[in-house]
């Protein structure tokens, strides 16, 4: 068969920039949580498996569960992710999340074991000892959710997120990106060294020369550029549902999956709306 045939070793093919139809369902900071659990919901039924680590996972609003991610995401159904780990630097967070933990099944769908960790400390650091120990599986999709406040996430994290994996896809990011209130914040912090660590150089001084999706851009290039992503879109999450609603945040999604991005615009769409039942779940169009 001609298929069959490889004489020469042929060059990857190249990476096409992927476009959407416009956005028709703005999300509101209410529902951001639910654009992540929608995502998950999409992709494991793919997947059939998977990791999930949450790096600031404590409820935001302690008395709104449905805006906490981490419970959205551990009681969507099916259960197919196996591993996940949630992580918060605050003690009464990490109570709440061992409580959450202790609510949940010990099986996850099929009778599959489900392995929940609760980590009470710095992200940067928990993550860097989990990475070490090369105790996550490289063979299984892995989703690492990073809802800083604002400077929470060190650069050095992502990239020690990013090279994890040499093979298949990397661990793919959902990075919340402050903007509404960012300059203030640059302004308002005294220890430039907070800064350096979050923006990975001394050099963060540029973000004051540029405003909304220009500096999501600047973040989308570095995450291809510098963390080797191959596909990086930043979403814009806004304030209130309004049409003069401010963006709050960017959610910047970077994955080496072909299918991600549209899966990320459907869920996106689809944030606030009815779940869809998955015999009536075309994924693939």
């Amino acid at each position: 068969m001609l298929e069959q045939l490889q004489f020469f070793d042929l060059p990857d093919p190249p990476i096409r920039p992927i476009s959407f139809k416009p956005l028709y369902s703005p999300v509101w900071t209410k529902n951001k949580a639910r654009l992540i659990e929608r995502y998950l919901y999409y992709f494991v039924l793919v997947t059939k498996h998977g990791t999930y680590i949450d790096g600031f996972a404590g409820p935001q609003e302690a008395d709104k569960p449905d805006t906490w991610t981490a419970k959205l995401v551990l009681e969507s159904e099916p259960r197919r992710l196996r591993h996940i780990i949630l992580c918060d630097t605050n003690a009464s967070s990490a109570e709440k999340l061992k409580q959450l933990k202790e609510s949940q099944p010990y099986q996850c769908n099929g009778g599959v074991k489900r392995r929940i960790e609760v980590h009470h400390g710095d992200f940067n650091e928990v993550i860097r000892q989990i990475l070490i120990s090369n105790t996550l599986k490289k063979n299984e999709a892995t989703f690492c959710l990073l809802d800083q406040r604002t400077f929470e996430c060190h650069w050095s994290t992502l990239q020690k997120l990013a090279s994890y994996k040499q093979s298949d896809w990397k661990i793919e990011l959902f990075y919340f990106l402050p903007s509404s209130w960012l300059d203030r914040a640059l302004a308002a912090q005294q220890n430039t060294s907070v800064l350096e660590s979050w923006w990975g150089g001394p050099d963060w001084g540029q973000l004051h020369n540029v405003k909304g999706d220009a500096r999501a851009e600047i973040f989308r290039k570095r995450f291809v550029d510098e963390l080797g992503y191959k596909h990086v879109h930043y979403w814009p999450i806004y304030e209130r549902e309004s049409g003069d609603g401010r963006v709050m945040y960017y959610m910047i999604h970077a994955t080496d999956h072909h299918e991600a991005p549209r899966l990320m615009h459907r869920a996106y769409n689809q944030a606030v709306a009815r779940i869809e039942p998955i015999n009536q779940l075309p994924l693939y169009p």
